[in-house]
């Protein structure tokens, strides 16, 4: 069989910049035929002329409208994908000491963030069940470990992957598709640069894709990272009082 018949084949979505582009860096370095989507190349155009086996299809996983033509896309150019890393993702806080708060960010943040992914699960998961053992990969975050201030919005959403991934993982197991929801840290991307906030343990894109890459290799159901934060937002958990009184605004 011929080097580029054993290749495996993954599809990433959130490609062009952050965690998405450094772990689409991973596949490619590990051999693996890297199907990109994002709405915009981004910073993946200069590695689309390095790397053969890289394929960019833009996706705008909002809309609808585009969830057949990036399936057929996808087909083109693999019959099949041994993995799917559903990663693209927004994030806004909702400022309750505004006059007039925007709660209509609810509805932007859960469109993009849950049912984006919801989109991306529909139109992979033909190709995922045609190969013998597949890989659906789900990113969600550490915030949904315990609650955040102004994070009503993205900590909802990732919730709601979270919740998604674990019940999808039953009905997929009769279909030999295993599925890992990734609840990373903070991570140094453009949307965490907007931060005015503290970011304890910060890590940078390519230390968070490199151990999302090595902890997928034995498919766990939920990898969450760094262990130091998951440690503090179990205490916040379980001190729920102790929590409030460290991180609620105090009264003005």
């Amino acid at each position: 069989m011929s080097q580029a018949m054993d290749r495996k084949v993954v599809w990433i979505t959130g490609a062009s910049s952050g965690i998405g582009l450094a772990l689409t860096k991973c596949y490619l370095d590990d051999g693996w035929k890297v199907l990109a989507s994002a709405r915009k190349q981004g910073e993946l155009e200069p590695l689309l002329d390095k790397h053969q086996h890289l394929t960019f299809i833009p996706f705008d996983i909002t809309d609808d409208s585009q969830m057949d033509s990036v399936r057929d896309t996808l087909s083109s150019y693999s019959a099949h994908l041994d993995c799917a890393v559903l990663n693209a993702g927004t994030c806004e806080y909702l400022d309750m000491t505004d006059t007039d708060p925007d709660w209509k960010m609810m509805d932007r943040i859960m469109s993009v963030n849950f049912i984006g992914l919801v989109n991306s699960v529909e139109v992979c998961l033909p190709l995922l069940k045609k190969s013998s053992r597949s890989h659906l990969v789900g990113v969600s975050s550490q915030a949904v470990q315990a609650a955040f201030p102004q994070a009503e919005a993205y900590g909802a959403s990732k919730a709601a992957i979270r919740y998604f991934l674990s019940s999808l993982r039953m009905d997929l197991k009769q279909f030999n598709v295993d599925v890992t929801c990734l609840l990373p840290g903070f991570v140094d991307t453009p949307l965490t640069q907007k931060n005015t906030f503290s970011m304890p343990f910060l890590m940078s894109p390519d230390d968070a894709a490199k151990r999302m890459f090595s902890a997928l290799e034995s498919r766990p159901f939920e990898y969450a990272f760094p262990k130091r934060l998951t440690a503090m937002l179990w205490a916040g958990r379980h001190f729920p009082k102790l929590w409030l009184s460290m991180l609620a605004p105090k009264n003005k």
